[in-house]
Formats: structure tokens, C-alpha cells, sequence
């Protein structure tokens, strides 16, 4: 039994679904015991997220129906980076349109999206973060703006039941609010 962790030798890729900007790809790997076997990666680009906080600490959301776990989620302002963009400039655009919040935006860090994704997420903050336009929702987009005090957002992001759980912890430790 090999008990060391070490790169797996890919033996083929094929895209198995494309749909809007979502791609499966299947892959067969020869793992170090020899055998082979197939694993399914989403392969996605990199996205932006952002903990954006209001003058007086009040968390910026956006509220909206989420067709996997099939419930209305609180999320934090992101998505992906367009080809040719800056993440921070994409952060910016995101956060404007999902929102209609402008402030400071400082990148935190980029952390993995999950095993089975080739997402890079970067992950931003945002201060002093003020309303100057109404929400630009796509066509496929229904969300709902809400603030959320820092005590009850720990809470929410402590609950799991959010996205982007791990760019809250990231930017509220950044910013010494943990």
C-alpha cells in the first residue's frame, strides 16, 4: 500500500458537458498504485468575491434562489472574471451591478474553489462601501440587496448556510474582525 501523496499521471481529457460558462471535463488518471480510474472536474475559470462592509460595519448581500441546494441563499457580491479583466476590476463591476455599492477594495487573497474545480477565487474586501446606483440584475438574476449587522453576519457565516463562506472568514480576519 503507498501511503505518500504524489502527482497522478493523466492519461486522457474529454469534455463531457458544456452549458452557458459551465464545462465538465472527464479524466482518467493512472493513480500511484497503478490503477486507473476516471474523476469529473468542472472546469472553471477564476472568480471574485468580496466581503464588502458599509461605513458603519453593516455587510453588504445579495439574497438570491440557487437552483443546487434549491433555496434562497444570502451570498456575498461576486462571479466571474471576464476574459482580458483585472479581478479587481471584475470585483468592482460585480459588486456595483449585484448591489449598487461602491468602496475600497483591497485583494485579501486567492484561495481553491473545491477538489474537483479548477476555480481560482480571488478574495476581496471592501470598506466604506456607499450606495450610489440601484441593482443592474441580469436576465437570469432576481436578487435582493440586504445589510446585515457584523454580529448576526458572524453568525450566518458560522451557520454555513451561505456561499462564499470562505471569503467571509478570510476578509473578516484581514480585517481583524473575527
Amino acid at each position: 500500500m503507498i501511503n505518500k501523496s504524489q502527482d497522478w499521471e493523466e492519461l486522457s481529457r474529454e469534455e463531457a458537458f458544456r452549458k452557458y460558462s459551465r464545462k465538465i471535463e472527464k479524466v482518467t488518471f493512472k493513480l500511484p498504485n497503478g490503477k486507473e480510474t476516471d474523476f469529473y472536474i468542472k472546469k472553471e475559470g477564476p472568480a471574485a468575491s468580496v466581503l464588502a462592509l458599509t461605513s458603519n460595519n453593516q455587510v453588504i448581500i445579495a439574497k438570491q434562489y440557487r437552483p443546487g441546494p434549491k433555496k434562497v441563499l444570502m451570498e456575498l457580491p461576486g462571479g466571474f472574471v471576464d476574459p482580458n479583466e483585472a479581478p479587481e476590476i471584475t470585483m468592482k463591476r460585480e459588486l456595483l451591478e449585484e448591489t449598487g455599492y461602491e468602496g475600497e477594495v483591497k485583494l485579501v487573497t486567492t484561495c481553491l474553489d473545491d477538489a474537483y474545480s479548477t476555480m481560482e477565487r480571488y478574495c476581496f474586501v471592501a470598506t466604506n462601501c456607499k450606495k450610489v446606483k440601484e441593482i443592474e440584475n441580469g436576465e437570469n438574476e432576481f436578487t435582493e440587496l440586504v445589510l446585515v449587522p457584523l454580529d448576526e453576519f458572524k453568525r450566518i457565516l458560522r451557520s454555513g448556510q451561505m456561499t462564499d463562506v470562505e471569503v467571509g472568514f478570510l476578509g473578516l480576519d484581514y480585517l481583524g474582525l473575527l
